[in-house]
């Protein structure tokens, strides 16, 4: 009888004292199942953290002799498992060859307590339940884990082209039947953020743009109330920048058209086959052809000086495998027509119009004097207004009542629209006959009133003297003395030749009046 009794004493104090060497959060046996749910393509960790238990004297880290076997049921507990990695005493892992190498342990968290296995890349066919069976010492502790696949589907596959008929579906492993699915693109606050929810099927985009690239997270809910998501990283191959850009140019000028795809058609493992321009003037279509180059992704074209006919509407079409994507360019040029063609003069009303080819209607223009001095600059914010002759369509309007030398040089006409200056051109005023002068206009003014003053004096001076001597002559009889000359004619002689002094001179008898010696008195 007390054999009986030592024995069972013996028995529970081993039970007692191997189960104060069991891992915590982890009985012997089975474990609680665990359930993850991974995108296909993506990485999952199928967690099986055992911490060793703390006790007197002993190091936090376990032994160097672990081994670790993780299997895998299939689609069901039911069926027989299989073996996915071994990890041995020794430290030599096996794999299996159907998920070699995408299966792995951190060899460096073994001994803190970490054997969770990590798959990556996960395919639809690594669905089913796993389970870790942990050997230390003598005691063997288990993990179990099921593992479900979301699978998130592009039509045409990643990476989506612009303006493309985009197909979207989800679905996932799980058995229930599916009541909804919802797509949330960009969940954070924004006015890019869409949500889109309906029956099972797929979410078709008929022309995506470059708006639609980000995240999009797809949610599914089953009849059994489970709700299963996924988030993936929608990339979309399209253009750089606005989806209608517009370059603002003044004639005469240089212009550079963008076009710049989103990524590098070679991450993709594609080749751009060949960038083309292509502009519709006067009838006639003009082609650019860009050279290739693998390495970038911007096909700009140079245009070394525009005029009037050059603006409008161009396309840049690049080939990438076997599709091509385009985008249309608008090229608006800047100029200014003054009102006077030819030589302008001091005095004349000038009108200089700021005229802007293909508006957007957003534009809004400002004028500004260039002077030597930055700091001397004067700005005149032109407005379109109904002045004589012009009509507001014609566009901004500066308008010089009286042109002076003060309006020589140059004037810049300024483009702007909400994201700031778009562009600009400039007009050189010159005044024939003008003179240049240093001194300051407030004393070339003072001198001009100066001597207007002074002729206007002068003149007062010359009617009052002019007047005085009008009333003196009046009152006082002025006495004109004519002195007696010789006769120069002798009345008897027919004809006689001039002979000198005191000689007379007669043709057909006729006589010169000679006055008398005196004096002769005049009213």
């Amino acid at each position: 009888m007390r054999l009986v009794f030592l024995v069972l004493f013996l028995t529970f104090t081993l039970l007692a004292f191997t189960a104060g060497h069991i891992l915590p959060g982890l009985s012997e046996g089975r474990s609680r199942e665990q359930k993850v749910w991974v995108r296909e393509g993506s990485s999952a960790m199928l967690p099986c953290p055992l911490s060793p238990r703390k006790t007197r004297g002993s190091s936090k880290q376990l032994p160097d002799k672990i081994s670790v076997v993780w299997k895998r049921h299939g689609g069901s507990v039911h069926q027989e498992p299989h073996v996915v990695l071994e990890v041995g005493y020794s430290g030599l892992q096996k794999t299996a060859l159907l998920m070699k190498p995408r299966v792995s342990l951190q060899d460096s968290a073994l001994r803190n307590g970490n054997f969770s296995l990590r798959i990556d890349p996960v395919r639809s066919e690594d669905v089913g339940l796993y389970e870790a069976w942990v050997k230390y010492n003598t005691e063997v502790h288990s993990c179990h884990v099921e593992l479900g696949v979301i699978t998130v589907t592009f039509s045409p596959s990643n990476p989506v082209v612009e303006n493309e008929l985009l197909l979207m579906s989800c679905n996932s492993s799980h058995r229930a039947s599916l009541v909804e699915t919802c797509w949330f693109h960009k969940e954070h606050p924004g006015p890019t953020s869409r949500t889109f929810c309906s029956s099972p099927g797929a979410l078709s985009i008929l022309h995506p743009a470059m708006s639609d690239a980000g995240s999009w997270r797809c949610q599914l809910r089953y009849s059994d109330k489970e709700i299963i998501s996924a988030t993936y990283n929608l990339q979309v191959l399209g253009f750089d920048g606005p989806t209608n850009p517009v370059v603002y140019a003044a004639a005469g000028s240089a212009a550079d058209l963008p076009c710049t795809l989103s990524y590098l058609p070679s991450a993709f493992g594609m080749n751009v086959v060949a960038a083309h321009w292509s502009h519709l003037a006067g009838g006639h279509l003009q082609d650019w052809d860009i050279s290739q180059n693998l390495s970038s992704r911007s096909f700009p074209l140079h245009l070394p000086a525009v005029g009037l006919g050059d603006a409008g509407q161009y396309r840049c079409a690049v080939s990438v495998g076997h599709r091509t994507i385009s985008r249309d360019v608008t090229l608006a040029v800047v100029t200014v027509t003054p009102s006077i063609q030819g030589p302008v003069s001091e005095g004349n009303r000038l009108l200089l119009i700021c005229h802007l080819t293909h508006s957007q209607g957003h534009e809004r223009f400002q004028w500004k004097h260039l002077d030597s001095a930055p700091t001397k600059s004067k700005l005149a914010v032109a407005t379109p207004s109904n002045l004589e002759g012009h009509s507001s369509q014609m566009g901004p309007i500066l308008e010089i009542p009286q042109v002076s030398q003060k309006d020589m040089g140059t004037w810049e006409c300024s483009v702007y629209g909400p994201e700031g200056r778009l562009g600009a051109v400039e007009y050189d005023l010159q005044i024939t006959g003008a003179q240049v002068s240093s001194a300051p206009s407030i004393f070339s003014g003072q001198v001009t009133f100066g001597l207007t003053l002074t002729l206007f004096l002068l003149l007062a001076v010359c009617v009052v003297a002019l007047a005085l001597q009008k009333r003196v002559s009046v009152h006082h009889p002025i006495s004109v003395i004519f002195p007696v000359y010789p006769p120069l004619f002798d009345r008897s002689t027919p004809e006689t030749a001039v002979k000198g002094p005191g000689d007379t001179v007669a043709r057909g008898g006729m006589g010169l009046w000679q006055p008398a010696e005196g004096v002769m008195d005049t009213e």
